[in-house]
């Protein structure tokens, strides 16, 4: 079963992440991704991309921990890096990304919406933020890069360590966010505001993005192959097994 659903709209492409468990991130949907980004950037006739979700209330909630606590090292391995790559590709890609976040979108979520060009959030109460440090798995090297490029210094903290989750207004103020708006008409203001990115030239625009982006890429992709082992050090660290299993419990639960 596919997690991600394109739709054509002139010139623009939606993506719309479609998968159960609210779009948990797991290794198929991450090469879905991948694979998408590869194929719209290398497509002329796609001037813009669309980030959305399937379900009214959820954009992503971030790594699909169920599936993967079934991983042995080598096999989380394999995803970490793959998943540091989905980060470096989205955030490299050479056309405008919006995100419209009609839903919570945290943790994994959140580094997803993060290497858009412009995220949208959809007021009333939707939720934007890192929780990794509530499980204690670590930040991965390319998400720590990301949010450095991202938030302004005395935000990181808030963030990257409080992992406190943020809503309207205070979402943009600390930098998670560029835009709210009602639910009325919500993807239509998202689209809105991609064709006006799309209007751009687009060599241009996709000079200047790589220049502005430049020194962030070279960051994570420089010093990723170092964090790895150090990240799955702590992913299989026995207290943060214990808390991953707990919640895993809990979802299933549910």
């Amino acid at each position: 079963m596919t997690g991600l659903r394109i739709e054509r709209d002139g010139d623009l492409e939606l993506w719309r992440l479609d998968k159960p468990r609210g779009n948990a991130i797991d290794e198929p949907l991450v090469m879905e991704l991948l694979a998408a980004c590869d194929r719209a950037a290398a497509d002329e006739s796609v001037h813009g991309v669309l980030l959305a979700s399937a379900h009214e209330k959820l954009f992503c909630p971030g790594l699909d921990l169920v599936a993967l606590s079934g991983n042995d090292r080598a096999a989380m391995e394999r995803f970490v890096r793959r998943f540091g790559r989905l980060i470096v590709t989205l955030y490299g890609f050479p056309k405008p990304v919006v995100a419209a976040l009609a839903g919570h979108a945290v943790a994994g979520g959140c580094i997803l919406a993060l290497g858009a060009d412009w995220r949208v959030l959809r007021s009333g109460g939707v939720q934007v933020g890192l929780g990794e440090g509530r499980v204690g798995v670590p930040m991965p090297w390319p998400v720590a890069v990301l949010l450095r490029a991202t938030l302004a210094p005395p935000m990181i903290t808030r963030v990257g360590l409080l992992g406190r989750n943020f809503t309207d207004a205070e979402a943009l103020a600390v930098g998670l966010g560029d835009e709210v708006h009602d639910a009325d008409g919500f993807e239509e203001f998202c689209r809105e505001r991609l064709a006006e990115f799309a209007d751009k030239d687009a060599l241009a625009l996709r000079l200047t993005k790589s220049y502005l982006r430049a020194p962030a890429l070279a960051a994570m992709q420089q010093r990723d192959e170092s964090m790895v082992e150090e990240f799955l050090d702590a992913w299989f660290s026995p207290a943060t097994q214990s808390r991953i299993r707990a919640v895993v419990a809990s979802l299933q639960r549910v």
